[in-house]
């Protein structure tokens, strides 16, 4: 499970799942070379900043910003994600192949619409071990976003007037379902009831029906409410703290969700990317403390990945008392 939303200039995501999967905070330097499983080599024009595990120095990203602001989001989208085999004159991408290949070389999403209907996402693991990933996408910049899902009908195609995504249903069904809570507000609820001049006992009464529970549907009307009320200001770091309070308030917590398999569903990652300060920002489940990496700051042209590790460990700044 997962949350992905633009704010803003912000990208903010939620990584869900019941284990890690060995992820870094990985930067690909221009023109580096991604080989294809169309049997092509693609070597990206702009350079990658994201989360990803690196293999066999591949990295197979689970979300990433390239260096014009533009982001892209893999979200878990299981019964409906379908693959297809390869087709003649079509744009052949594995699922891990699109965030290089759309961050690799388009600044916007306005770029990204004029050829996404190209677009076939095809069946091929990166390794026989490595089962694919049920997913849809969400891609995104400052002004627009797009949802891909690829389904047994084929490619779907919507323009994201939300700028969020979730997971199941289809988005379809989470656009619709955002007019059943037309009436949410964040103003100090008036008595338009029995005009008796009935007094709110308390703030908050004009979000009543805000759902709370961790259902992919929830999430999407919580972090879209929460992300459209949000107030922003002209400093990075107030931000960016708006951002991880919208994730926290969508983040699961170990042992309130479990999965088939009897395990915990929990928030293993938060982020939140600057699409104007090209900033990385992270914070994990046992080490809240935010922490980041400029891509401004970095040689773009190197000819390796840069790989940062994750701090897990909590950092606790005690005052001292002596």
């Amino acid at each position: 499970m997962c949350t992905a939303f633009q704010c803003h200039g912000y990208f903010g995501r939620n990584l869900d799942l019941e284990t890690g999967f060995q992820e870094e905070v990985v930067v690909t330097p221009r023109f580096y070379n991604f080989p294809f499983k169309n049997g092509t080599d693609f070597k990206n024009q702009y350079a990658l900043i994201g989360m990803a595990t690196v293999v066999e120095d591949y990295p197979l990203y689970a979300e990433a910003m390239n260096e014009k602001g533009l982001c892209m989001a893999g979200l878990y989208f299981p019964d409906n994600a379908h693959y297809f085999d390869q087709e003649d004159k079509k744009l052949n991408l594995t699922p891990y192949e699109l965030i290089p290949y759309f961050l690799g070389q388009y600044q916007s999403v306005h770029e990204i619409k004029s050829i996404i209907h190209q677009l076939h996402i095809i069946n091929i693991p990166f390794l026989p071990q490595m089962p694919l990933a049920p997913l849809h996408w969400i891609i995104a910049d400052q002004n627009e976003s797009l949802i891909l899902e690829s389904t047994k009908t084929g490619l779907q195609i919507y323009e994201d007037s939300l700028h969020i995504l979730t997971n199941n249903p289809p988005y379809p069904y989470h656009h619709w379902n955002v007019h059943h809570y037309m009436h949410l507000t964040s103003a100090y609820p008036q008595d338009n009831l029995i005009h008796q001049n009935m007094k709110p006992y308390g703030n908050g009464l004009g979000t009543v029906g805000l759902p709370g529970d961790y259902s992919p549907a929830s999430r999407f009307i919580k972090a879209l409410w929460l992300k459209d009320n949000a107030k922003m200001s002209d400093c990075e770091h107030e931000n960016i703290s708006q951002i991880f309070h919208i994730l926290d308030a969508v983040a699961m917590v170990k042992g309130s969700v479990k999965t088939m398999k009897n395990q915990d569903d929990y928030t293993v990652y938060s982020c939140c990317m600057s699409m104007d300060q090209l900033t990385y920002y992270y914070k994990t489940y046992d080490n809240n403390q935010i922490q980041g990496i400029q891509m401004k700051k970095l040689d773009l042209q190197a000819s390796q990945l840069y790989i940062f590790i994750l701090n897990r460990q909590q950092n606790i700044q005690y005052y001292e008392t002596a």
